[in-house]
């Protein structure tokens, strides 16, 4: 067992200090209610409300208070990011009309193609939008509920072993990690992904406390759930889930082996059941496996979402990965790749105090006995954030930088357990080094990032830095604070923890206060250069209120349905999407419901008003659809399977929103699957299943979408077959009119 050093004579200051025998004996309760003071034992609704009868009075409310606060920022005017992600949008709507598209993940309710991810994340909006309606709100709560459940999951692992305090620092730094901020409030897969990996640590801390085999079955099973919603990266976690438990578990080492085994059957098991059904049920029976090159999801694993990632060579991606150091055009690749200009202000705020304070905290239990729950946690929380982060950093295919939403929860806990454990150790040289230290690198890094972009609260760096190096001035000084220790080192840990904390707070209020829509979306604020393909997909106005900004915005390129704010969190306007009735709204883009959500809040934002005229999407946004051309496409819909089809996902998808409709969504999301060949759409056509053609989904270069072989010869046989007819500035082919061939 490693106990810290007692805490200097006579500094116990409530919050920041509590009685600690070391991480083996804090927060290890089994779940039983703690015996009352008065012989009586509490209720599970009395633990949640008051929680364990050991806990001081402050923790339980403290717990609360964070996670309702957590639960205001990522719901708060949720419904002006309209569809958020158009691709899974349509999506939803597909499988909230079809169980067969609910179970393969399908595109549309026709079930043509699916999308180029397992469907697990589907499900959970699948069954809110059947539950509570087709809407923004029913798609995107789910997500943010996921975000609550994660900061929570995250309170609960550290707890288990360490104080409350170490606990809620834990889940705060995940909550205010700016691409939580984006991926809690947005619809793609990554947000489930997170909850079940941080549910996994919790699970494989469970098991470690007693060697108990059936929390690694949890373990392993969360890991396998966690496959069927972004397949291969859930297993980044894995290496670290496993070498944790062979190192530290109480018991011997073949039981331990054993159980491993065994976690691994699990996974195998939770992952591969829907693999096999999909792969067991003939391909006339099933949609094209989107993102596949053969109509096989074991194409898809390997290649598109697998190993391709890595290496870059993705069959069927719109553009190649990159040699040692670049990744193509997803960005340079290298160990500093977390905190370049697209990647660093997503997570690393915090990331090389965390990395410090770790690395000090393992030198200081490296005597420590084997099953040492202190050196076991920081391998855990530390292994998955480095290992993660490394293959993140490193991979030369596509790796977009919200990705790292993955390392939120293990950031969060290393940044608990180091802060805490040093603290605990601040009566001796080494805890009040190693704390300073971390301080003062968090504090400089915050320094360099808030600098590439000065405009935006330009202030804001010199806070930081000047209040990280007088924090870490103090708590080297503090064996001189004794004559006033009570208020001295408050103050201390105060000024400490602020100005570690102040920049992240700032960067992920204002990206919750910023609709995002399409494919790839960024936090508030990104440098020049840092926007990557996410930027600029949209246009949108400005909300009105809210707190002014400093100077121009920040250089690169804006996110979503809004344009970057300078230096302010800008203030409410009519969001969109909210639940039918809920208020006064303007339509989203692809035909988004109206309804009001929350007027106002954080800054709220403006959401992103339908073109006028519409005009088709590339692969990373979605179409709009005009009001005419949603009337053309719904007209006499019942006689046809899809009333439209397009190149590429994204394409269709606005339409699809639109109308309400299937449309066909040829070569997938990028537009470069071989799904149909020309002899299958012209066989669909002659059999009078597709109604209209929409041109200029995939026509054009990079930002426009792909265009595979089938897709282009498909486009050039409409063109020479069928009169063209422009509704509202979008070109359209009539197929089931015979006026209408050439």
């Amino acid at each position: 067992m490693t106990v810290g050093p007692p805490p200097l004579e006579g500094s116990s200051v409530g919050l920041l200090e509590q009685p600690f025998g070391g991480p083996d004996q804090a927060g290890t309760d089994n779940g039983a209610g703690a015996p009352a003071r008065d012989g009586t034992s509490r209720g599970r609704l009395a633990r949640f409300v008051l929680g364990r009868e050991s806990d001081p009075a402050w923790v339980r409310p403290a717990l609360l208070t964070l996670l309702t606060l957590t639960a205001v920022l990522y719901l708060w005017d949720l419904g002006a990011s309209g569809w958020g992600n158009s691709f899974y949008s349509a999506a939803v709507q597909a499988g909230a009309k079809s169980w067969k598209a609910f179970f393969f993940g399908s595109s549309d309710s026709s079930n043509f193609i699916t999308v180029d991810k397992p469907p697990a994340s589907l499900w959970v909006m699948e069954i809110s939008a059947r539950i509570f309606g087709l809407n923004s709100w029913s798609i995107l709560v789910p997500q943010a509920l996921e975000g609550v459940a994660t900061v929570g999951v995250v309170y609960l692992t550290v707890r288990r072993w360490f104080t409350a305090q170490a606990a809620l620092l834990a889940g705060a730094v995940v909550a205010l990690t700016p691409v939580a901020a984006i991926m809690f409030r947005f619809n793609n897969p990554d947000s489930l992904l997170a909850l079940l990996l941080a549910g996994s640590m919790y699970a494989l801390v469970r098991g470690l406390e007693k060697a108990q085999t059936r929390w690694l079955v949890l373990a392993g099973t969360l890991v396998g759930f966690g496959f069927i919603t972004k397949m291969l990266q859930a297993f980044l976690i894995i290496p670290a889930l496993v070498i944790v438990y062979l190192l530290a578990a109480p018991t011997g080492w073949w039981r331990r082996v054993w159980q491993v085994a065994v976690m691994g059957v699990a996974t195998l098991v939770a992952g591969g059941w829907w693999v096999a059904a999909v792969t067991l049920t003939p391909a006339a029976d099933r949609p094209y496996i989107g993102g596949s090159q053969n109509n096989s999801v074991l194409n898809l694993i390997f290649g598109y979402n697998g190993f391709g990632r890595l290496t870059g060579s993705e069959s069927g991606s719109v553009v190649g990965g990159g040699g040692a150091g670049s990744a193509g055009q997803w960005g340079p690749t290298g160990l500093l790749r977390l905190f370049n200009a697209s990647f660093g202000n997503m997570m690393s705020w915090l990331l090389p105090g965390a990395l410090l304070m770790g690395a000090v905290l393992l030198v200081l239990t490296i005597r420590a006995r084997r099953t040492d729950r202190e050196r076991a946690a920081l391998l855990l929380f530390g292994g998955a954030l480095v290992g993660t982060g490394l293959v993140i950093s490193l991979g030369q295919g596509i790796i977009h930088p919200y990705y790292a939403v993955a390392l939120a929860a293990p950031l969060g806990g290393l940044v608990g357990i180091g802060t805490m454990g040093l603290w605990q150790r601040r009566s001796t040289w080494a805890g009040r080094i190693g704390l300073a230290l971390a301080l003062l690198a968090t504090s400089i890094w915050g320094f360099v990032l808030l600098d590439r972009t000065p405009d935006w609260f330009p202030f804001l760096r010199f806070v930081v830095l000047v209040g990280g190096i007088l924090g870490a001035a103090a708590i080297l000084a503090l064996p001189l604070l004794r004559p006033i220790p009570k208020l001295a080192v408050g103050l201390v840990a105060v000024l400490g923890l602020g100005s570690a904390l102040v920049a992240p707070l700032f960067s992920t209020v204002a990206t919750a206060s910023v609709p995002h829509t399409g494919a790839i979306p960024t936090v508030t604020p990104t440098p020049a250069g840092g926007g990557g393909f996410g930027g600029g997909f949209g246009g949108g106005v400005r909300g009105r209120g809210g707190f002014p900004g400093f100077g121009r915005a920040g250089a690169g390129a804006g996110t979503g349905a809004a344009r970057r704010f300078a230096g302010g969190f800008p203030g409410g306007s009519v969001p969109t999407g909210g639940f039918p009735g809920a208020g006064s709204g303007r339509r989203t883009t692809g035909g988004g419901l109206p309804g009001g959500g929350f007027r106002g809040g954080f800054g709220g934002g403006a959401a992103r008003a339908g073109a006028a005229g519409g005009f088709g999407g590339g692969f990373l946004n979605s179409s709009s659809s005009s009001p005419a051309l949603t009337k053309l496409l719904q007209a006499d819909a019942a006689n046809y399977t899809w009333v439209a089809a397009t190149v590429n996902s994204n394409s269709a998808a606005g339409y699809q929103l639109a109308s309400d409709d299937p449309v066909m969504a040829i070569g997938g999301f990028n537009g470069t699957d071989p799904a149909p060949s020309l002899s299958q759409f012209e066989k669909y056509v002659s059999e009078g299943k597709i109604h209209y053609f929409i041109a200029g989904g995939g026509a054009g270069g990079f930002g426009s979408g792909g265009t595979g072989d089938d897709a282009t010869k498909i486009t050039s046989w409409v063109e020479s077959h069928f009169t063209a007819r422009t509704v509202d500035g979008t070109t359209i082919y009539n197929l089931t009119d015979p006026a209408a061939a050439s």
